[in-house]
């Protein structure tokens, strides 16, 4: 059991917070809630004290011996932070080291793992100022659950409500699980395929299901990692514990990648992300056959769209970070194909499989794979994705592990 310090602050989203502390104590958990003053206008102490068992924390120079330290003694003592919901205001003063209450002195005073949930409106999330307050964040290895979608207390429909606390809970019981040998590592996992609009109702796709890199973000929440899933159209469920920044297209995908890569430690590239894309971009009505009674066929002019892959190649040349892991489906000649593409694109490991199986690759729960990188080749027999990603992040660990112990990556 580990105890568990849960900053609950003054936004809609307090109320979720009940429910998360009573989620990590159904972990196994030990839990003491911390309220900022503005907390107090959205959700009662008395609740919390009657699901913790523990006095609230509310002053940090509560009258009492050695009150005005407690913050010292909690920080030694708990095993992770939880802010949750985190206004904008909260982020802020702990991106800059603002320390005015007991929740901003204990951030200070403890060396623990920091998982941090924002939750407000829309447009205050996606202000500058916030978003580079949680980039310092992120850069100082904070765990970040992102906010979810829907409607929020203000009438807006949007990105901003509190994470779900069973997402809460699952990212913090990942941090703090003995044995998580990823925790501290921030990795980034794409998934699923890419859509390029042709007009309001037609897109080109592919028949990716988004399984692997899901399998891929899932052990590595599992692992304790804060992970970062870019992920594309899909109709399965992400990983609990996991930041979700959901795309449509291969440029939108290119974007969120590349501009999220400096803060990772390595880059996983699972998702099928389109080659090519609608000249001249999708068009703004539905194109009609009624247009087309002499019957002619149409043509659709397409544009290589931007590879990923070997961007992030380029930007990183020689550094060692991130490590980069890319994907090969191929069809033929697979392990000759994708030991080209280890060498072309600059990257540390190659997933190669054989898309043309009924058995592996596509829209099935199995694959079969070989692990390329400059070593050689390493054939994987078929498995379940689950194990398949088991098998490429032991291969990331590895490399990770060589890093910190200053060896010369193989």
């Amino acid at each position: 059991m580990a105890l568990i310090a849960l900053g609950v602050t003054g936004g809609i989203g307090a109320y979720k917070a009940i429910e998360i502390a009573r989620g990590l104590q159904q972990a196994g958990h030990d839990v003491v809630a911390i309220m900022t003053a503005s907390a107090h206008q959205f959700v009662g102490r008395v609740t919390f004290e009657a699901i913790t068992q523990r006095r609230v924390i509310t002053d940090q120079f509560e009258p009492g011996a050695n009150a005005d330290i407690e913050h010292i003694a909690l920080a030694s003592d708990m095993a992770a932070l939880v802010v949750a919901p985190a206004t904008a205001n909260i982020i802020g003063k702990l991106a800059l080291g603002i320390a005015d209450d007991f929740l901003t002195s204990l951030y200070l005073a403890t060396r623990a793992p920091v998982l941090v949930a924002p939750a407000m409106n829309t447009n205050m999330f996606d202000h500058e100022a916030v978003v580079q307050n949680l980039a310092t964040l992120r850069a100082r290895g904070v765990h970040i659950v992102g906010p979810g979608e829907g409607y929020l207390a203000c009438g807006w429909i949007g990105k901003g409500r509190l994470a779900e606390p069973a997402d809460v809970v699952a990212a913090t019981d990942a941090i703090v699980r003995p044995g998580a040998s990823l925790a501290g590592h921030r990795i980034l996992v794409t998934a699923g395929p890419t859509y390029e609009d042709l007009d309001p109702v037609r897109y080109l796709g592919n028949r990716s299901s988004g399984r692997m890199g899901l399998a891929v973000a899932a052990e590595a929440v599992r692992r304790g990692a804060q992970v970062v899933l870019v992920l594309g159209p899909s109709a399965l469920d992400p990983p609990r514990g996991a930041e979700v920044v959901r795309i449509r297209s291969a440029a939108e995908m290119h974007e969120a990648v590349m501009t999220r890569a400096p803060e990772m430690d390595a880059v996983v590239m699972a998702a099928a992300v389109a080659d090519y894309t609608v000249s001249g971009g999708a068009q703004p009505q539905k194109l009609s056959k009624q247009a087309d009674r002499d019957e002619r066929p149409l043509s659709v002019t397409l544009t290589r769209t931007a590879d990923i892959l070997a961007d992030l190649g380029k930007w990183r040349a020689d550094r060692a970070r991130p490590m980069l892991v890319g994907f090969a489906a191929e069809t033929h000649d697979v392990v000759a194909r994708a030991t080209a593409k280890l060498a072309r694109k600059r990257v540390d490991l190659v997933v190669a499989n054989d898309v043309s199986r009924s058995d592996a690759g596509f829209e099935v729960e199995t694959n079969a794979a070989v692990l390329i990188d400059a070593d050689g080749a390493t054939p994987l027999p078929l498995q379940p994705k689950t194990e398949l990603a088991a098998a490429i992040l032991d291969r990331v660990e590895a490399r990770l592990r060589e890093a910190v112990d200053g060896a010369e990556p193989s």
